[in-house]
């Protein structure tokens, strides 16, 4: 009988880039190439020393985030990915994405090496497709530089590409929003990521939010509706809440994310899920590279949450995806009544918020507007359960006592 390997995605974080954006909350570091080499060499190591933790496993998803890693140049990349498939077992055809900005990705000929070496989808944060915007961000390149980025990974023959960007900018109105979206889809990428701007405290734009003129809360969920009504006119079907794609080419990797799938990251910042622990290793270069030198504790997080006890999360990740949460599902896995949550959503059908077919409850396009005051009352009706069943053992108890 052939053996059954469980799913496993790899979360390789390269903390380098050319400049620092004034939104991003990511950990990432500007100006340091001179750490590049040490790093990549504690990452190689690091990456043999969990490997025979996967036994189980079959790597389905690698995927390379930042930061930039393009930054970190095509012979470094190449050594990362040759010691992951050295001492990792591969599924069949695994997704093998690589992120990168449009000023390091022009050069075909080392798209064609990277994609030679096994990357086979590329992800371009693109963000806008008005240059003014883009300066405004600190976004390090132009959108011409964008389309040339794409023209060059075409040319290298990479099949599977996805552009990111972001509405609810600076100064941004619905029609320039219109015309970036618009420019994107000209490029025919096979997956696009929409994201709406958020103001994360401890980076420069949340100082500077007072100065900027950011479009309100309206207006971003009128960019937001008809982005999503312009890509499924244009064959792009959304498949999470930001996340549009032609079919068959959603990301597989952040997939795993939303469904509880297993995934095991490294670098500084990472976060993994592997066999029922979650863990996430410091945000500091030099403590990761040093710990890891020296045998130190690089761990920031580290729980154990079994299977059973992740209703929580099965509610609040399902419901960020199309494909949504089933009471049959629900109920089996984690023995726990899908009642309750039935009723929140029913409500929510009503006012066209939330839809049920083929027996899984989704949001609709409006309801992913409200998701966080969905899954909210969902919860809050799920720990009301939660509290009847508790306080009903412990009636029982007593009298049985």
């Amino acid at each position: 009988m052939k053996k059954e390997y469980k799913p496993l995605g790899l979360y390789i974080h390269i903390p380098f880039c050319k400049s620092k954006c004034i939104y991003c909350d990511f950990y990432s570091l500007p100006n340091s190439g001179e750490k590049m080499d040490r790093y990549v060499s504690v990452l190689c190591r690091q990456l043999e020393e969990i490997a025979p933790r996967t036994a189980a496993h079959a790597v389905d998803t690698v995927y390379f985030g930042g930061g930039t890693p393009s930054w970190l140049g095509v012979k470094r990349l190449r050594q990362i990915l040759r010691t992951v498939e050295k001492h990792y077992r591969f599924a069949k055809k695994p997704e093998i994405t690589l992120e990168a900005n449009p000023d390091s990705a022009g050069d075909w000929r080392a798209l064609r090496a990277l994609r030679r070496a096994g990357f086979n989808r590329l992800s371009l944060g693109v963000q806008s497709a008005d240059d003014g915007q883009l300066q405004t961000l600190g976004r390090p390149h132009t959108f011409a530089q964008a389309e040339e980025a794409v023209a060059a990974a075409r040319r290298a023959k990479i099949k599977n590409l996805s552009l990111d960007l972001i509405y609810g900018l600076p100064g941004q109105t619905l029609e320039s929003w219109k015309d970036t979206l618009e420019k994107a889809a000209t490029l025919s990428p096979e997956h696009l990521s929409c994201y709406g701007l958020k103001v994360e405290e401890g980076t420069p734009l949340w100082e500077m939010q007072g100065t900027l003129p950011l479009p309100d809360d309206d207006a971003q969920a009128d960019m937001y509706l008809w982005a999503v009504e312009r890509l499924g006119e244009l064959g792009y079907r959304q498949y999470e809440i930001s996340n549009f794609a032609k079919p068959d080419f959603e990301s597989r990797h952040n997939l795993k994310y939303w469904t509880l799938g297993e995934y095991a990251g490294f670098g500084p910042g990472a976060h993994s899920d592997l066999g029922d622990v979650r863990y996430a290793y410091v945000r500091d270069l030099d403590a990761y590279c040093a710990g890891v030198e020296n045998e130190g504790d690089i761990l920031s997080e580290n729980e154990r949450i079994p299977q059973r006890e992740r209703d929580i999360e099965y509610i609040m990740l399902g419901l960020r995806i199309t494909r949504g949460i089933s009471r049959q599902e629900f109920e089996y896995r984690f023995r726990l009544p899908f009642g309750p949550i039935q009723e929140v959503l029913e409500r929510f059908e009503k006012s066209g918020h939330a839809l049920l077919r083929g027996g899984r409850w989704h949001l609709t396009p409006e309801g992913f507007l409200l998701s966080n005051q969905i899954i909210g009352q969902c919860l809050e009706a799920l720990a009301g359960e939660k509290l009847r069943r508790e306080e009903a053992a412990i009636k029982h108890d007593y009298r049985v006592r």
